[in-house]
């Protein structure tokens, strides 16, 4: 059995990867390998790109970005996750705010000089990656529409970095952005619906404190609706491959969603309307593989 002092280096080191939301990271770190081997670069040989040291590099600097954003968002949104996320908060406070913060640094610090081996205008990106993130934890985040976007931006940012790398301007690539980046807004104003109490005690002006529910769910809607643009060019217009059965199961998800939606009273409801949603964004980077099965026999054998 484990003694005291180490059942509490224990939870220590749960409670920091609670902060800074290691399975997320994990789920961005793996999204952008796929997205470089199956989309960005699929006529580059598959072990150049797994064994890139610059690919590595850039997927190590997003990942210390997104670890330290997570670390001063959870500083700033400490009082608030206490009344929406009472237990959660209570394993975040094992480490303490000094320990976050000299984390919060070190992360930034090292992503920047990880970008360094790379390029200076990757030094550049990660910099005001680093200030977006902070300015929207700061200050942004409190106002309606804005803070969604800004959030749901700064959330695909990492994808842009390989995007950039690999200077693939394919118009297939940016329908598959917008698909995500509206899953990722519904997801932000689904979370604000969610922490009402919370945002409402903290004086956070989010979109449904300033117009309401109702507002809200019009918005959220008009959203889904729009977020079958993208899925209806992908699965018409664009070789896709076996990825077609995830974008068909989407479509049933997301009318599962406008429905739930406008039947949902309370926090639980929207906690399953941000688990669909979480649930497409996770399941979407897992297959993407399914854009070319045969591709990674045809790139091993290459």
């Amino acid at each position: 059995m484990l003694s005291r002092k180490n059942r509490l280096v224990l939870l220590k080191l749960l409670s920091l990867f609670s902060v800074v939301r290691g399975y997320n990271i994990l789920i961005i770190i793996l999204a952008q390998y796929l997205t470089s081997i199956f989309i960005l670069a699929p006529h580059i040989r598959l072990q150049y790109v797994i064994f890139d040291p610059n690919l590595f590099v850039i997927v190590l600097a997003s990942a210390g970005v997104i670890a330290g954003g997570y670390i001063i968002n959870n500083f700033y949104d400490k009082e608030k996750d206490l009344i929406n996320r009472p237990q959660k908060t209570m394993l975040d406070r094992l480490v303490s705010q000094r320990t976050k913060l000299t984390g919060y640094f070190i992360l930034n610090f090292l992503s920047v000089v990880c970008a360094s081996y790379v390029s200076f205008r990757a030094v550049v990106f990660f910099s005001l990656y680093i200030f977006g993130i902070w300015f929207y934890s700061h200050k942004l985040k409190k106002f309606p529409i804005t803070g969604n976007i800004v959030a749901s931006l700064l959330a695909i940012t990492p994808f842009f970095a390989v995007f950039i790398y690999y200077k693939n301007f394919d118009e297939v690539i940016f329908v598959h952005a917008t698909f995500l980046f509206l899953m990722l807004v519904m997801r932000e104003m689904i979370k604000d619906l969610g922490n009402l109490r919370g945002d409402l005690a903290q004086n956070y002006k989010t979109i449904p404190i300033v117009y309401g529910e109702l507002i809200s769910k019009i918005i959220l809607s008009v959203l889904t609706l729009a977020s079958f643009v993208p899925v209806y060019l992908l699965l018409i217009r664009y070789e896709i491959g076996l990825m077609y059965l995830y974008f068909y199961v989407c479509i049933v998800l997301l009318f599962l969603f406008l429905f739930g939606l406008w039947k949902s009273t309370g926090r639980t409801h929207y906690v399953w309307l941000h688990n669909i949603l979480k649930l497409i964004i996770v399941v979407g980077t897992l297959s993407i593989i399914l854009v070319d099965v045969n591709m990674i026999l045809d790139r091993v054998l290459w």
